[in-house]
């Protein structure tokens, strides 16, 4: 035995040894696109990201910065500990398909492996193991600063110490390795939720262990319970300590006139001397049963665990049962009582990282996102209500609409209330929270088990249509879907398309790395078996396949080689009866939690942003337990043709190991980021374009996040304020945009809190006084003065944007009774804004623009304009009013609905983004002096410069292609102007730094052979349009 874990750890670490060097040698040494740049800024500086926040994660990530040495650095350092965390992954995943192999093989009764065993356990763990190193899905968020990687070692982790507890069960310390586990699960909520999944495999292993005879009864009891404890953490625990701990603050500050966070004090310190009250009192000698129970029944009413959701009934039965069981229930004995207050308490150590996020929010720190700086505004950012809720048992579909009563208005259900800071007038106002409550609409056409839903509002209602359509037989938006067409899209788009998709790429081969649309050229799964891939899989015929196809680095076949050998491993466990069936009932479990169930639970709609696939990843680290068994499966095959056991798995053991390097040598190209800064130099792209001092507005994560990279953490333009639409629409960023931060003033926003904060800053409806009389004779409203209803005065054709502006700052032009049911919400009384320059004293030259005495903003059809369009009318009105000194930018990729119209004549393209000019833009919105500089002298490419043939993924090849049609606009431009020298200069740059072996053609390529016709570059027009 000693010699097989001599054997058994040694293995481990080369394998671990293995998958830290690849991990390292194809790391991507900046930041990526995505979430990736958010997550390295706040694990650097501290700084609070998107809910529901990392903070363990955050601080790990700190101490790898520390390494760092220089800036430019830190994303490598992060980057790499996600790397060393993955190889950590392998390491135990080893070792756990070791131990499951080992037992399966010992007979019963049996602890010494033979000779052949030995190798067999060895090399199913070693076959395993490097086909999941190698494995698309986990390759790709090994090599990248995201928590997943982080995740996916925790939950490998706590996985491994069950199996190392089952080890030692019999021991008298054994429930060590119980308590253990609760402090990663703790640790764990500060990274990622995921690795809650694996508690009812870990419940499972736990139930077989202790029990001599298992039944189907007692499996499934099991299995009940394992669900509740993922109930008692993801509902109890996590929201129930803000739910408490926010009764004690309440109380404390609104009914005792205490200071803020004097009932959070007050309520850890209580917390914490009942969980010690509880340990001593289940284990000293002179300890008291009936305090040890009673300090438990305390403990988890304080952990928020009896009241668990919002209804005081529910709130009845939990306490009602959880005072039965720990006080009336006979086998709680005190070593279960000391387990589980040891439990709880080290979960709530673990969970204390969340501590960081108020303690850093309450610094004000310049990436603060929903600002949860008290123990209510933390509730809220660990729930995620910013993001809303999915449908899951039953709910709403695409065709549901707000349900009305008879006079109009909407129906509510339920009251949902929440509490927040006082807006104080003076410093010397005592501190108090105000209640606002809220109620959730009632909708029409709700279903059971919905799962094609959608809103009309929705910026993608139209596309989730689509796919409706195509995979669940949608044929009237109208109406809402039958059950049987729900359960079609279920099946068709949620499991097979968003699932086993995603299951098949790791384990059977990639079509391409280009986002899947549904069609038979994107993104599918293959085996590189010809006859299969165009019969079986309907890919169209495999021996014409289009250049692009073949030659895109994300084609990889691996002849479905690790999904038979990861069937094999299960067919082998069946084999093994009883014993097997235990075997496969766990690893199924684990399997089933991290990847269809999450399929559930989500509730995807049809063409999601991005693909999915790293949400899965657990469930394809199961799937490689099977693999790894496999191999033990075909050495038992071979034994009947090779008597030497050792023999018969070594040669099992060697034949496998081709299919771990058939797959690194299909994935290599398209997982090695080694080189690729292209994230990074994106965000100082954009970022160079800006003015001094100036403002840039943006509105996605690709088009946001790399620039807060470059400002947070590598100290990059920091003059500049990045200001994210989305989240202009919030009155907590508003707040921060109104402070300092680095070298960027605070934004010019003349705005009291009172004004921008709740209905009254929300949204004001945009309303001539000719629609209004409109409604009022359409809806037979009786004959009274329209004087009742707004000022008539206000009603003009063209209205000053100024005196606009200061209306609804002072809350004027608006009435509580009117006949559009719009309660306080404000009217802007014309569809024309209209500023007054100063045109004297502004620096046209600085802005390539005309000269102009007054600027009209045209608002449209709108029918309203909600808080991030007030604000940057207030912002223009009052930079028009400074003689526009300070630049203010539209980033070129956001939606352009929400440029307000200024495309039309106020747009100047200097770099990535459209400067407002008050004037009529200098050649023909071009700022070609800027331009031609910022190409020229500041641009960067993400590398390609150095190697044209980096490894570019989809979302990297996307930003290119922007960048391309910057170049044509900009090269456009110059040959209007008659500079055909620089024209030609920049369009041999482009060719040079984005090549098409790099990222092909399209219709980019068109506009360059275009431009080069006019510069009469006639052999390489036609050598582009050859391409």
């Amino acid at each position: 035995m000693n010699k097989y874990k001599l054997i058994n750890n040694i293995t481990g670490w080369i394998v671990f040894a293995v998958a830290t060097v690849v991990y390292l040698l194809t790391v991507e040494p900046t930041a990526s696109f995505w979430d990736c740049g958010e997550f390295i800024t706040s694990a650097y500086k501290l700084e609070v990201g998107h809910p529901p926040g990392a903070p363990f994660f955050m601080l790990v990530g700190n101490l790898f910065t520390q390494f760092a040495g220089d800036p430019s650095r830190v994303a490598l350092m992060i980057n790499s500990m996600s790397a060393l965390m993955s190889a950590f992954t392998i390491l135990f995943l080893f070792w756990t398909i070791t131990h499951l192999t080992r037992k399966l093989l010992l007979s019963s009764g049996s602890k010494l492996l033979s000779k052949g065993q030995i190798i067999a356990v060895i090399g199913s763990g070693l076959v395993g193991s490097l086909v999941y190193t190698f494995s698309d899905t986990f390759w790709f968020s090994a090599v990248e600063g995201e928590v997943y990687a982080f995740s996916s070692m925790l939950t490998a982790l706590v996985f491994w110490l069950i199996l190392k507890w089952e080890d030692n069960a019999d021991k008298p310390h054994s429930d060590k390795w119980l308590v253990l586990i609760a402090y990663i699960m703790g640790l764990s909520v500060g990274v990622h939720l995921l690795n809650l999944l694996c508690i009812p495999a870990i419940v499972l292993v736990y139930y077989y262990r202790k029990t001599e005879t298992p039944t189907w009864k007692g499996g499934l009891l099991s299995l009940l319970l394992s669900f509740g404890l993922i109930i008692i953490l993801m509902w109890g625990i996590i929201p129930g300590f803000t739910k408490v701990g926010g009764w004690f603050e309440l109380f404390f500050v609104n009914s005792l006139g205490m200071s803020y966070n004097s009932g959070l004090i007050a309520y850890l310190i209580i917390m914490v001397a009942t969980i010690v009250w509880g340990l001593v009192e289940s284990s000293s000698e002179r300890r008291s049963d009936k305090r040890a129970h009673l300090a438990l029944f305390i403990t988890l009413g304080l952990t928020g665990i009896l009241f668990i959701g919002g209804k005081a009934w529910l709130w009845l039965i939990l306490i009602a049962a959880a005072a039965y069981f720990i006080f009336k229930y006979k086998k709680m004995s005190n070593r279960f009582v000391n387990l589980v207050m040891s439990s709880i308490m080290v979960i709530l150590v673990g969970f204390s990282a969340y501590a960081l996020i108020p303690i850093r929010s309450s610094s004000n720190t310049p990436l603060d996102l929903n600002s949860p700086e008290d123990i209510f505004s933390l509730g809220r950012y660990l729930n995620r209500e910013q993001y809303g809720q999915t449908p899951l048992m039953h709910g709403s579909t695409y065709a549901s609409q707000i349900a009305r009563n008879a006079d109009g208005t909407a129906i509510t259900s339920g009251e949902r209330t929440s509490y927040n800071r006082v807006l104080k007038t003076s410093p010397d106002q005592k501190d108090k929270y105000i209640k606002s409550t809220s109620g959730s609409y009632k909708y029409t056409n709700t279903m059971l088990f919905p799962r094609m839903h959608s809103n009309p509002n929705n910026p993608s209602f139209r596309n989730h249509i689509i796919g409706y359509e195509r995979w669940g037989g949608v044929t009237d938006q109208n109406n809402k879907p039958t059950f049987a067409q729900n359960i079609k899209f279920l099946v068709n788009y949620q499991i097979n398309y968003m699932y086993w998709r995603y299951f098949m790429w790791n384990f059977a081969g990639r079509q391409n790395d280009i986002q899947g649309d549904g069609g038979i050229t994107t993104g599918n799964w293959i085996t590189g078996i010809p006859f299969f891939d165009e019969h079986v899989l309907g890919l169209g015929p495999q021996d014409n396949i289009a250049p692009d196809i073949v030659n895109n680095k994300g084609h990889n076949k691996y002849f479905m080689l690790p999904l038979l050998l990861g069937i094999i491993g299960i067919f082998y466990q069946f084999r093994l009866k009883e014993k097997g069936f235990r075997s496969f009932s766990i690893v199924f479990l684990l399997f089933f939690m991290t990847g269809l169930a999450i399929i559930l639970y989500l509730n995807q709609t049809p063409f999601e942003p991005r693909e999915r696939d790293y949400a899965y990843s657990g469930s394809f680290y199961a799937f490689s337990i099977w693999i790894g068994m496999g191999v033990a499966g075909i050495s038992l095959f071979l034994r009947k043709y090779i008597r030497n056991t050792g023999t018969a798995a070594a040669v099992a053991t060697a034949a496998t190991l081709f299919v771990p390097l058939q797959m690194v040598s299909q994935n290599w190209d398209d997982h090695d980021r080694s080189g690729r800064t292209l994230a990074r130099d994106t965000g100082m792209n954009y970022l160079c374009g800006v003015g001094e001092n100036g403002i840039i507005f943006t509105n996605g994560d690709n088009d946001t996040y790399p620039l807060w990279y470059v400002q947070e953490t590598e100290g990059y333009r920091t003059d500049v304020r990045v200001t994210n639409l989305s989240f202009l629409q919030t009155e907590w960023y508003v707040d921060q945009l109104l402070r300092q931060a680095y070298e960027s003033e605070p934004l010019p926003i003349k705005w009291s809190q009172p004004a921008y904060y709740g209905e009254t800053g929300t949204a004001a409806f945009v309303l001539t006084r000719q629609e209004i009389e409109n409604v009022l004779r359409q809806n037979n409203i009786p004959q009274v003065s329209f004087g009742s209803y707004y000022d008539v005065n206000a009603f003009s054709d063209s209205l000053s944007l100024k005196q606009t502006m200061e209306n609804l700052r002072e809350g004027k032009n608006s009435k509580i009774n009117n006949p559009f049911n719009t309660g306080n919400t404000q009217i802007i009384p014309g569809k024309l804004l209209k500023l007054d320059v100063d045109s004297a004293n502004v620096d046209w030259k600085a802005l390539h623009s005309k000269p102009s005495n007054s600027m009209v903003i045209n608002l449209g059809d709108k029918s309203a304009l909600y808080r991030q369009e007030l604000m940057i009318l207030e912002m223009l009105s009052n930079i028009n009013d400074e003689q526009w000194k300070r630049p203010i930018h539209f980033a070129t990729t956001i939606t352009p609905s929400l440029y307000m119209n200024l495309q039309e004549s106020n747009f100047s393209l200097n770099g990535l983004t459209y400067q407002v000019v008050p004037g009529t833009p200098l050649s023909g919105g071009v700022n070609t002096a800027a331009a031609y500089d910022n190409v020229m002298n500041k641009f960067r490419f993400g590398g390609l410069e150095e190697n044209p043939d980096l490894y570019l993924d989809e979302t990297n090849r996307r930003m290119i292609s922007t960048f391309r049609l910057y170049f044509t606009q900009l090269v456009n431009a110059l040959l209007d102007e008659g500079e055909n020298e620089k024209a030609l200069a920049v369009i041999d740059k482009a060719n040079k730094v984005m090549p098409s072996s790099a990222v092909p053609y399209g219709t980019d390529g068109l506009l360059f052979a275009r431009a080069y016709y006019r510069l009469g570059e006639n052999e390489k027009a036609e050598e582009m349009i050859n391409e």
